[in-house]
């Protein structure tokens, strides 16, 4: 649409709302325009480089041209480099409503969909588009003070960003996108004004650096018990901080377009741009601050005045002096004021002392007290000397009764007396840490130090003070009823001697969350060699079935003593230097009392691992970890996670184990095994470790194997393998 007939509509129209904003931050009522040019546009004033008049030459280039329709009463000012349109109507140039420093204010436009009883009667106004003109324009649109906002019930608002104006958009331009949907219930007292999280409004942040953006509304429910009272639904950008949801108010308002377009305003960053090409000269004048704005999302820098100066920065001669000292009645000095360039100083005449500022110490007269001053300056100094030695004692005495008090909450006495009471010359006693030693080995629990994050806590690498370098474990919480529990399981696990358990060390007891102390096992986890196809070639059969009865075998150990790992998972199976297995993180462990069967506990693990009757009865036993172990096997044969992508979902078993299963049941084996292992292995090993799946991952728990079973069963495995050789 010709830019001109767009003016005449807007000249023309009669219609647009008047304008009523909370103002941003404006330049000084020092800046001024060019020579011979309108300082004003109706009620919005208009700074240098901005500019009445297209090609007026009031403004620092076209870009920064406002258009002013005198038809108005008061004027209106609008950007040409600006537009709104929706698919079925003509782009309309944009009215400006503010302008300052780093920011310019525009008229915000609506997408709406109306209903009727059963179906959207206004579908044309459901998608909103917003561009600017040209790619060297100096504007993106505020990604920190706009928001997508939709307000309505059972729908759902699209924000898609591009970096280029959209009516040219190329692929590779997509900035970003964002999305918020909104439900209703038939209870109108649900929806509560103010509250725009979901329930009948709902917002989103939008990305920064967008240069044009479009705005689709979409339904996503049934509109038919929601018509009474909410027969349209709006979607917009603007200012989050200008709107607020009113509630059933802004569900039934008829006015809500019109009021919004006035009470909500699209932010737009604004900024110098200077390339090598740009004719233009450098835009800060002197006694001005140069400040790069790039970070905003388009290359550019602004100009401000510096401290102490005035005026426009952009306008030769630039920012002057601020004489402070001009007024004799409202200078900031006492008694004498030396106006100097970007600054003053203040003095005190002969005979008076002080700094002479009126905020400071003023000018007062001198008395002949300086011994007695000297003495009270001395006695005020001893006297806070004392104080802060006896502050710094009280806060040391506090920090040692907090330790004693977590040292005795974490069950430090009953730790002691285990340790101090123990007859086995053969076991490894826990060391008892103090938290200056763990701090100094993780240079203060330094993120640089964090080697792992998980359900039940950060692991830090530390190196200790005889460099031995060990993993830190600090848990998220401690269940303080269980602690006689969790300090029995502490010495039972640190009696623990098996070459492929982890090692626990020891703890530190004297902070709110126990730290737990372990060997540090440098290769990372298997779940990362798995599904690290990228990374250095370590798969094999061999290493497979190695790794396989390396855990195997550490399991079935803590099952004699006996413990129930409950959490195995290849996350949990750590690889030394020779890709020897270890299994750790004992977080989730508990310890079988001697005559049970098995625990009664409330349900933990991880989806895609976790026993399916351990799921339904709640009743922890042996055979729970078998179950798992069988899926980390499942893993090492197919290398496919244990709960499959939603795109594979389609065609598969969302669960690894069921669909490993099925497959197996359907003579399918040898389609789901990884390529390497059909390439080593022969059919009869690979039949009989898939059997030996089939076992572990039996539904219920008396159909599986035990782990020393299993491990007889790989190991039988690893002997053919070996002959075969």
């Amino acid at each position: 649409m010709n830019i001109w007939i767009v003016v005449l509509f807007l000249a023309t129209s009669t219609n647009l709302p008047a304008w009523s904003l909370k103002p941003l931050t404006m330049l000084t009522a020092h800046n001024t325009t060019m020579p011979g040019c309108p300082r004003k546009c109706g009620n919005l004033t208009v700074p240098y480089p901005f500019g009445v008049g297209l090609g007026a030459g009031c403004s620092r280039k076209r870009f920064y041209d406002i258009f002013c329709v005198d038809s108005f009463d008061p004027p209106k000012a609008f950007l040409p480099t600006a537009q709104y349109s929706t698919p079925t109507s003509n782009p309309t140039i944009v009215e400006v409503v503010e302008i300052s420093e780093t920011h310019v204010r525009l008229t915000s436009r609506v997408a709406f969909q109306c209903y009727n009883s059963t179906a959207p009667t206004t579908d044309i106004f459901s998608t909103l588009n917003f561009g600017l003109l040209d790619k060297y324009a100096p504007y993106i649109v505020s990604g920190a003070r706009n928001k997508l906002i939709m307000v309505g019930c059972n729908s759902a608002a699209s924000f898609s960003g591009q970096t280029s104006d959209f009516y040219t958009l190329p692929l590779d331009h997509q900035r970003g996108s964002s999305r918020c949907e909104t439900s209703c219930s038939s209870d109108r007292s649900s929806r509560v004004a103010g509250d725009c999280d979901g329930v009948g409004c709902c917002q989103a942040t939008i990305p920064n650096g967008t240069r044009s953006f479009t705005v689709i509304l979409n339904s996503v429910g049934n509109h038919s018990e929601t018509f009474s009272y909410n027969p349209c639904v709006y979607a917009f950008i603007g200012d989050a901080n200008q709107f607020k949801f009113r509630g059933r108010s802004d569900l039934t308002d008829s006015d809500f377009v019109s009021r919004t377009v006035v009470e909500v305003s699209v932010v737009l960053e604004w900024v110098i741009r200077n390339s090598e090409h740009d004719p233009y000269p450098y835009a800060c004048q002197q006694n001005t601050a140069y400040i790069d704005a790039s970070d905003s999302g388009v290359d550019g820098y602004r100009c401000r005045c510096l401290p102490g100066y005035q005026g426009n920065p952009y306008l030769s001669p630039g920012c002057s002096d601020i004489n402070e000292c001009a007024d004799p009645n409202d200078t900031p000095c006492s008694m004498t004021c030396t106006n100097t360039p970007g600054n003053y100083t203040c003095s005190c005449p002969s005979g008076y002392s002080g700094d002479g500022r009126k905020d400071g110490t003023g000018c007062t007269r001198r008395f002949p007290v300086l011994q007695v001053a000297l003495g009270v300056g001395c006695g005020a100094l001893l006297l806070l000397v004392g104080i802060t030695l006896m502050i710094l004692s009280i806060r040391r005495r506090r920090v040692m009764k907090r330790k004693e008090k977590f040292f005795q909450q974490n069950g430090g006495l009953l730790l002691s007396h285990l340790i101090s009471s123990s007859k086995e010359d053969s076991t490894e006693h826990v060391k008892i840490f103090t938290i200056e030693e763990l701090e100094a080995a993780t240079n203060n629990f330094n993120e640089q130090s964090i080697v792992g994050r998980g359900g039940y806590g950060t692991v830090f690498k530390g190196n200790l003070s005889n460099d031995e370098i060990v993993a830190i474990k600090r848990s998220k919480f401690v269940e303080k009823s269980q602690i006689e529990q969790f300090i029995n399981e502490l010495v039972i696990l640190a009696r623990i001697k098996h070459p492929n358990v982890v090692r626990l060390i020891g703890c530190c007891l004297e902070v709110e969350v126990p730290l737990l102390v372990y060997e540090f096992i440098p290769n990372g986890t298997l779940y990362d060699h798995i599904h690290n196809k990228d990374g250095p070639s370590w798969y094999s059969w061999r290493n497979c079935l190695r790794i396989a009865i390396d855990a195997a075998s550490a399991l079935a150990y803590l099952h004699l003593k006996p413990i129930v790992h409950r959490d195995v998972k290849s996350t949990n199976i750590l690889l030394d230097d020779n890709y020897m297995a270890k299994v750790s993180d004992f977080g989730a462990s508990r310890l079988v009392p001697l005559n049970h069967t098995h625990l009664t506990t409330m349900v933990q693990g991880t989806l895609g691992y976790l026993d399916p009757q351990y799921f339904i009865s709640s009743q922890l036993t042996e055979k729970s970890d078998v179950y798992s172990f069988g899926v980390v096997l499942t893993e090492l044969l197919t290398r496919e996670k244990p709960l499959l992508p939603p795109i594979q979902a389609e065609d598969r078993n969302q669960n690894l184990a069921a669909f490993f299963v099925n497959c197996l049941e359907q003579n399918n084996l040898f389609n789901i095994l990884h390529s390497e292992l059909l390439a080593e292995a022969s059919k009869e090993q690979l039949i009989s470790i898939a059997e030996l799946v089939r076992k572990c991952l039996s539904i219920k728990g008396e159909n599986r194997p035990t782990m020393k079973e299993v491990v007889m069963e790989l190991e039988e495995l690893w002997r053919n393998t070996t002959q075969c050789m």
